[in-house]
């Protein structure tokens, strides 16, 4: 679910099971969250959980530079709730929850996209910010190797205009083409006095389907293993809070010349998730991926650290990929340190693998002319993430 106070909450609950917090490594100030490493047997079956929460608000002083945490989310508050709902639902975490169906799994997720909304809103463009909805979803449930089945979307509102629900389910059908899914139904919600004129919420769920042999959990993740980065197509589907701060900071309007580009900023702000399901499954099918990540809430610094077992860390290359110009803006009107930059937004690179040094020489060495891949790192003793 997505909520209109720019928190997020997202959570899918496959059946109780027992499992442990990540030791500590998945630092909850951007996203809180259980991790499920491996496999847990109950009955026989295999169970994993996921919730994730990620939230924003942005309250900061001008001349200061400005933080996510400045947003006045109460991330303590957070991680109450996550602690208190792993007391009645043990076993929660990951980016997708893991159901058995015989031999194979069913691995389900669930989002919104958060206050980009708000930008669809003031531009009155409503025609893509469907494909950021099914992008959310389907790009954690594929890095657990599974395959997207089918997609089901809620869109609520105080008042129905047809016109623009149509032109968003529009981008609902484009995502599931792009994913290569289903739009199996959904709920139109028609409630008067909940939310303002012209504004409406979304949210969706998607579900697919990986063979128990074949799940992408980090298990076999070492030391040496490759980091590789998949592009984003800019800021994606979330810390918009923080983005309409700063933007409200610049003195700048969306139909602005974005600095550094030839884009408005709201065609740079707007840009659709990157769908990462078609390109993340040729890629495990070719052999030697062990862990994959969804750089979304809690950038690189909270989600890298998911994929990886205990003992170690990443050490991510500064300066291997192409920031996109929006991050530069982002950084230099809201005077945004690095370290925040980092833990907020996916600057540049929306899904990483963890792959085999020999998987990494022929990614690299196979890329056509239009793929971009990049090596940003490498796994390393360790904890955390580590910029050189």
């Amino acid at each position: 679910m997505s909520l209109s106070a720019c928190a997020e909450l997202s959570r899918c609950f496959a059946a109780a099971a027992f499992a442990k917090p990540n030791s500590g490594k998945f630092n909850a100030t951007a996203v809180t969250s259980l991790v499920v490493r491996s496999p847990i047997v109950r009955d026989g079956a295999f169970l994993s959980v996921s919730r994730s929460r990620k939230a924003s608000r942005i309250v900061a002083e001008a001349s200061q530079g400005l933080t996510y945490r400045d947003a006045g989310v109460d991330i303590d508050a957070g991680s109450e709730l996550v602690r208190r709902i792993a007391k009645m639902a043990p076993g929660i975490g990951g980016f997708g929850g893991l159901f058995p169906l015989g031999d194979s799994y069913l691995v389900a997720g669930t989002d919104g996209v958060g206050t980009k909304l708000m930008l669809a809103f003031e531009t009155g463009i409503h025609d893509t910010i469907g494909i950021d909805l099914v992008a959310m979803s389907v790009n954690d449930i594929v890095t657990s190797g599974a395959k997207p089945l089918f997609f089901l979307d809620y869109f609520a509102t105080g008042h129905l205009d047809v016109d623009v629900a149509e032109k968003v389910v529009k981008g609902i059908v484009d995502g599931c083409k792009q994913s290569d899914c289903v739009l199996l139904g959904g709920e139109t919600a028609e409630m008067p006095g909940l939310y303002k004129e012209g504004e409406y919420d979304l949210s969706g769920c998607a579900v697919g389907i990986v063979k128990k042999d074949s799940v992408i959990n980090g298990s076999n993740i070492v030391a040496g293993d490759v980091i590789i980065g998949l592009p984003s197509s800019g800021v994606h589907s979330n810390g918009f809070s923080l983005v309409r701060r700063v933007l409200a900071q610049s003195g700048l309007s969306l139909k602005d010349q974005l600095p550094g580009s030839n884009i408005t900023i709201a065609e740079a702000l707007l840009a659709p998730t990157v769908i990462y399901v078609k390109q993340v499954l040729d890629l495990i099918s070719e052999g030697g991926v062990k862990g994959i990540a969804h750089i979304t809430g809690g950038g690189f610094t909270d989600n890298i650290p998911r994929v990886f077992p205990e003992g170690l860390g990443a050490l991510i290359y500064d300066g291997s990929w192409e920031v996109p110009a929006v991050f530069k803006w982002l950084q230099e009107a809201g005077k945004i340190e690095d370290s925040e930059m980092r833990r907020t937004f996916n600057m540049g690179v929306g899904m990483i693998l963890v792959v085999s040094p020999e998987a990494a020489n022929r990614i690299l060495e196979n890329r056509g002319q239009t793929d971009k891949y990049y090596r940003i790192g490498e796994i390393i003793n360790g904890k955390g993430v580590t910029f050189s």
